[in-house]
């Protein structure tokens, strides 16, 4: 079978491998497309992945099943969650997978074919095209569901996504839908313009002037919440003084690096700050009954490639040439 390798240097390569074997408990997914996320950049264009690929986002049909397997059939239509719970704790009971203690994360998706615990896959219905449920089912709009989850204050009204890759282009479309007012911020015009487009009242691109320009939005107070995207040690002071006094803010964006005082960030403006990693396996009904009340999450999609064009795929991802980018083996 086909896959992609990751080698690098902003390179990418096609490889035949040997297909994958199930184990016990395990499937074998062929799949019908795969998403480039954000997450993926880091090896993208740092040290690569051998051999393999830091692709997570995945949609197919099940293809063989390992033994043991009961909940699934042969030619079902699945969708899957990356991170993957012990299947033996409280957590994986109530389907908090991320909060499992022992739970693992899955890659190597973007291939034809690729295999899974059985216990990740949601059972797709059948007129939920390939393309939305590769959002669905993924952190793509996973995390920005998880995002509206931590902040569901009826009371919250503006709204400030930094950032406007992918998730926070989802942010933006999922804030907007349930009716609050969304500032979008990026210094790609490109992204502004998308941001624009699906939902956004304002877009602002960033620059020294970014926090004048949100509170003179604001009357001078500050967004009720301001959703932390990019992972950049710059958009973490950003957000926190974007932010009105007594506000919230929203960490999506990953960055292993020392950026906050206790003092400055919370403690003198009563600041609020919550983490939101990848989404809960058990949302994905809720997320469903989101998209057939009219999120149009499709429109994240701007780009689409065979497996064979990922290098262009990833060239135009990387430069913020794009929204949400599917592969299609």
């Amino acid at each position: 079978m086909k896959t992609l390798e990751m080698m690098g240097d902003s390179m990418i390569r096609v490889l035949d491998v040997e297909a994958p074997p199930p184990q016990p408990g395990q499937v074998i997914i062929q799949t019908a497309a795969s998403a480039i996320c954000g997450s993926e950049m880091y090896r993208y264009r740092g040290d690569g992945v051998a051999r393999g690929n830091g692709g997570h986002e995945a949609v197919g049909t099940v293809a063989a099943l390992g033994d043991g397997v009961s909940n699934l059939k042969v030619g079902q239509r699945v969708g899957v969650s990356a991170v993957v719970g012990c299947g033996d704790c409280r957590e994986c009971e109530a389907g908090r997978f991320t909060w499992c203690d022992h739970n693992t994360i899955y890659s190597q998706m973007h291939a034809e074919q690729f295999v899974i615990p059985a216990r990740a896959c949601n059972i797709l219905p059948d007129d939920l095209p390939w393309e939305d449920a590769a959002l669905l089912t993924g952190d793509g709009m996973g995390l920005p569901y998880h995002t509206y989850k931590r902040t569901i204050d009826p009371a919250i009204g503006t709204v400030a996504v930094i950032g406007l890759g992918p998730i926070g282009l989802g942010n933006v479309m999922l804030q907007s839908h349930i009716g609050r007012r969304v500032i979008g911020v990026d210094i790609v015009d490109y992204r502004l313009n998308l941001a624009k487009r699906l939902g956004a009242d304002v877009v602002i691109k960033s620059d020294e002037a970014l926090i004048e320009r949100i509170r003179e939005l604001t009357d001078g107070a500050g967004a009720d919440v301001v959703i932390m995207c990019a992972g950049r040690a710059e958009a973490v002071a950003d957000a926190f003084l974007a932010a009105r006094k007594g506000g919230t803010v929203v960490f999506n964006g990953e960055l292993n690096q020392e950026v906050l005082a206790p003092s400055r960030d919370f403690n003198r403006r009563d600041i609020t700050a919550i983490g939101c990693w990848y989404y809960h396996f058990h949302d994905f009904h809720d997320m469903l009954a989101l998209y057939r009340n009219g999120l149009a999450i499709g429109k994240l999609i701007t780009h689409q490639f065979p497996l064979g064009a990922a290098d262009t795929a990833f060239d135009l991802f990387s430069r913020g040439l794009t929204g949400k980018v599917l592969l299609r083996p």
